[in-house]
């Protein structure tokens, strides 16, 4: 590329900075736009979040501001995450509410992965290539939809913290200057304070230093002295948690100082820089991570370990394949575009082999094809400069320079907007609404600190932040115990849900927050239960039970209603085997026509609402029932019910409030949750209904 045009000076270097952050800042704010007059989405003064997430790192904040969450294990503190800190700190200096704070902090952040763009093409004199890349990096698809206003999690640092070690790497790699290395190792460690997800990222990308300055710069006498503090960086320092990390960066900054001064020969800095990359090895478990990391994204199936309890991972719609269209579309906004992108990083590594450096990054966008989408956003950054470079590539074949920057503009402009209109569709709800938070925050003023509310491991992080209780299973910690909870959900025997709930919340106190389902069950051990005899034993009213400690809530949203098959796999397991022990059906849908009380499905089914037959492809089903449920201005449910067939095994519910109609078994029309949610029927000997609405009903455990 001609680099004389393209050379600016730092403060127009800092003019192209600001003006890509307001760009990408800008466009997140499209969706708030487009939500403003919503008032549903509105709690407190305030948009609420869209990402179930957000609520975890959310009540880390009102744990430390408040005092909040004082009982709850599952709830950390500051210094446990970065973006907790952050969040408490600004909550702390400036006059906003937490809510503001947490709605607009990811597109704050988020939009500071311009600053790294630009740096590392101002590296090569090339500051207008970064700014081009930089309003394409961040806000192209994958990049945008996880650090979104609203989006509040760590992803607001997954590209942009990369992309700042990748410069300092780089950076140390042109001017061999051991300060950049430090600047480098500085920010390896704090890495995992901001995004600990990626961690292995970064052990790739220290690992990919190391080969680079070895195979590149072997006989340079900053070369090892360099990956010294990259690989002490790169250690885990877990004694002094959760401070660590100012601890290692004191311990580079040490041992800079002492390297800076030092007189080793480059045969002992190699001989240091050999061991502690061992040490790195081993004391990182870099093989056992990495490796981890790709089986837990690529599994399938049982869980294994002495009983079989069902897989979470393969539910997870981001932990799936994904197509190729679906892989292009969220790196580069089309399939023109990655492929473009990827020619063009082929060009850049031959022009500029220090971005060799990002080839992890690449790496582990590629592996999205087989790891799942969220993959995807670790790439975009690097595709966004391979696919400018390339434009200003192509452009230097244009004499004049006005054609050159026009095409290059024109170019960068078409890669923008498929981007652009993807992100103007994207109109993400947020988690819950307005009516679904006053239910929690009922709950709230019910409830203490110390009491349990079990729920679906979807809505656990919701419930912490709005209604002050903790739960089984939550976004994060959805293991074994998940077949606690969809029991719960799903049996027929209101004796077992409320023994059930009693002894896994106080086994789940008493036993230091162990992993409920493998400690009743005991699992894989030598005395292992038998799940079969214990869960029957459970369903005797007069099963005696731990001394109560605490109250215990049910909370049975509405919004479970279309995942509720999902819900039920877990916990329609025989433990001991692995395998189903029923055919569940259940399939909520809405009527597309009537004729003559015929009735066709959305989903294809049929129901002759005359002769009570149920038409599933070429399959006729006779149905049992016919009940139509409505809710009354008290909210209580009134019921009316059409008998069919004795012999018929299928029931048609209609929730006439709703416009929803499921047609399921009978089995699962006597569970838990159709029943206490759907009809309101419960034993008022076991719970107690304490809230009730359209959108959730929650009650209390007697027992």
């Amino acid at each position: 590329m001609n680099q004389t045009i393209n050379q600016v000076t730092s403060k127009q270097m800092l003019g192209l900075m600001l003006m890509a952050y307001i760009f990408s800042f800008a466009i997140r704010m499209i969706w708030v736009y487009q939500f403003q007059d919503n008032a549903d989405f509105f709690w407190n003064g305030e948009l609420m979040i869209n990402t179930n997430d957000g609520y975890f790192f959310a009540s880390g904040a009102q744990k430390e501001l408040f005092g909040l969450h004082a009982e709850n294990p599952r709830v950390f503190g500051m210094w446990d995450y970065g973006v907790i800190f952050f969040t408490t700190v600004l909550a702390k200096i400036t006059p906003f509410s937490l809510e503001t704070i947490i709605l607009y902090m990811p597109a704050v952040i988020s939009s500071l992965v311009v600053i790294p763009i630009i740096l590392i093409a101002r590296l090569y004199g090339e500051s207008l290539w970064g700014f081009f890349a930089a309003l394409l990096g961040s806000i192209a698809w994958s990049y945008y939809n996880r650090t979104m206003t609203g989006y509040y999690d760590t992803d607001m640092f997954s590209a942009m913290a990369p992309m700042i070690i990748l410069f300092f790497l780089m950076k140390s790699t042109m001017d061999f200057n051991l300060r950049s290395a430090l600047y480098a190792a500085v920010a390896i460690a704090i890495y995992p304070f901001l995004y600990d997800a990626g961690l292995s990222i970064v052990y790739a990308m220290g690992i990919m230093y190391a080969l680079y300055m070895v195979f590149y710069h072997r006989q340079d006498s900053t070369t090892y002295l360099s990956l010294i503090l990259v690989f002490v960086s790169l250690l885990p320092f877990q004694f002094a948690s959760p401070y660590s990390y100012i601890a290692k960066i004191f311990l580079l900054i040490f041992l800079y100082i002492i390297l800076e001064r030092s007189t080793l020969d480059q045969k002992k800095s190699m001989i240091i820089a050999g061991v502690l990359f061992v040490l790195f090895l081993f004391f990182g478990n870099v093989i056992h991570l990495v490796l981890g990391k790709i089986g837990n994204y690529i599994s399938t199936g049982t869980k294994e370990s002495g009983l079989h309890f069902y897989s979470v991972v393969q539910t997870v719609r981001e932990a799936g394949q994904i197509p190729f269209s679906t892989f292009a579309n969220r790196i580069s906004g089309s399939q023109v575009g990655v492929v473009l992108s990827l020619i063009g990083y082929i060009v850049l590594v031959l022009k500029h082999r220090a971005f060799i450096l990002a080839l992890p990054l690449v790496g582990i966008g590629m592996f999205a094809l087989f790891g799942g989408l969220r993959f995807t956003v670790y790439a975009v950054p690097i595709a966004a400069m391979s696919v400018v470079y390339l434009f200003f590539v192509l452009g230097d074949l244009f004499k004049d320079q006005k054609i050159k920057y026009a095409f290059v503009v024109l170019a960068t402009a078409a890669m923008i907007y498929p981007n652009i209109m993807h992100i103007i569709g994207y109109r993400v709800p947020t988690v819950l609404n307005k009516a679904e938070v006053q239910d929690l925050d009922k709950l709230n003023k019910i409830a203490s600190g110390k009491d349990y509310t079990l729920s679906w491991w979807d809505y656990g992080y919701p419930v912490w932040y709005y209604s002050d209780t903790s739960t089984l299973i939550d976004g994060g910690k959805h293991n074994n115990d998940n077949f606690i909870i969809s029991k719960i959900m799903q049996t027929t025997s209101p004796e077992l849900a409320a023994n059930l709930s009693r002894l896994a919340v106080e086994t789940y106190v008493d036993s230091n927050y162990s992993i409920v389902a493998n400690t009743l069950f005991k699992n894989g051990k030598e005395d292992q239960v038998d799940p079969n005899i214990f869960l029957g034993e459970l369903e005797n009213g007069s099963y005696v039970l731990p001394k109560k400690t605490r109250d215990i809530y049910l909370y049975l949203p509405y919004r479970m209603l279309n995942i509720f098959p999902t819900v039920a796999v877990f916990g329609n397991l025989d433990l001991t085997t692995g395998k189903a022990e029923r055919r569940i059906t259940f399939y909520p849908t809405s009527v597309t026509n009537n004729k003559d009380g015929v009735l066709s499905f959305a989903n294809g089914i049929v129901f002759d609402a005359k002769k009570g037959m149920i038409s599933m492809g070429q399959q006729k089903i006779p149905a049992k029932y016919f009940i139509v449920a409505t809710l009354d201005k008290a909210g209580n449910t009134k019921l009316q019910s059409q008998f069919y067939h004795a012999e018929g095994g299928l029931i048609v519910l209609y929730l006439k409030s709703y416009g929803q109609f499921i047609v399921m078994d009978i089995e699962t029309f006597n569970s838990m949750y159709v029943q206490m949610f759907m009809l309101g029927k419960y034993d008022k000997n076991l719970f107690e209904l304490v809230v009730s609405s359209p959108y959730s009903k929650i009650y209390k455990l007697k027992k």
